[in-house]
């Protein structure tokens, strides 16, 4: 006997049941293995000690417990990743790096890849060094034509770059920091003259900070043109009011362990998010 076919309200209904029971397939299968690309900030630099790669305490590869990484989050949820967690970012890399850094990742034939960068393209020994909008933006373009056609079912978190003026605003109160600034010459493009209120000191900071956002616009454009298998995270690093207490006393510009461990909770959430 023929059964009767269902009507279409019911099979609409059925479907709409199947799809809430799994969530996460919008999201493509859980990785089985991922790659970071970066600079410091996904390298864990000074989060665990002085002026050294705290690898283990990054955002996105790292293992520490506390920090519960993007590495550890999907572990939780797929054991297959375990061990298969490759931090192929380097300490100082700017967006021109990120064409290399890609042949590495995509050599490694993985599943997911982060990727944080352009910090150091903004925060610079002066603001006339700073990286132009125009050779940010062809680096990226490289880098992700890279990934895409090697790992073309791979999928790509594209994490924007933190707001370095909140680092300003956060620590110009503190004599520790801007006596550290000052002595290892950090990001003095955005932290030179850090009490100064003249004008051309608040231009400046202001021009610097609307590099960063003309960067992280880049970034979202450009994974919007990758396609389906990459998420820019609208911001979401960018717009959150990170502390003092989130940065490391090291040197008063990179995350320490709690801010390794907020910047992983929000980029993932804001990403992927499987």
């Amino acid at each position: 006997m023929r059964l009767a076919r269902p009507s279409l309200a019911l099979a609409a209904a059925l479907a709409a049941v199947v799809l809430s029971a799994n969530p996460a397939a919008a999201a493509g299968p859980i990785p089985n293995s991922m790659a970071s690309m970066g600079d410091s900030i996904t390298r864990g630099f000074n989060a665990c000690g002085w002026y050294v790669d705290c690898t283990a305490r990054s955002f996105s590869t790292g293992s520490y417990a506390s920090v519960n990484s993007h590495y550890r989050r999907v572990l939780a949820k797929n054991a297959a990743i375990n061990g298969r967690n490759y931090n192929d970012a380097k300490s100082g890399a700017k967006a021109a790096d990120m064409p290399g850094q890609a042949n590495t990742v995509a050599g490694r034939n993985v599943d997911y890849v982060t990727m944080l960068i352009g910090a150091n393209d903004a925060c610079t020994g002066s603001e006339s060094s700073m990286t132009s909008v125009a050779a940010f933006r062809a680096s990226i373009d490289t880098a992700l034509s890279t990934i895409k056609t090697r790992l073309p079912t791979a999928r790509v978190a594209v994490i924007s770059i933190p707001d370095v003026k909140r680092l300003w605003e956060v620590g110009k109160g503190s004599s520790s920091a801007r006596n550290t600034w000052s002595l290892f010459g950090i990001c003095q493009s955005l932290l030179a003259n850090p009490t100064s209120t003249a004008q051309a000191d608040v231009d400046r900071r202001d021009r610097v900070r609307q590099r960063v956002v003309d960067f992280n616009a880049q970034l979202a454009q450009a994974c919007a043109a990758y396609g389906a298998n990459c998420d820019f995270d609208d911001n979401a690093v960018f717009n959150y009011p990170f502390a003092l207490s989130q940065v490391s006393t090291w040197d008063y510009f990179h995350p320490n362990t709690a801010g390794q461990t907020v910047l992983a909770q929000i980029s993932y959430a804001a990403g992927h998010n499987w």
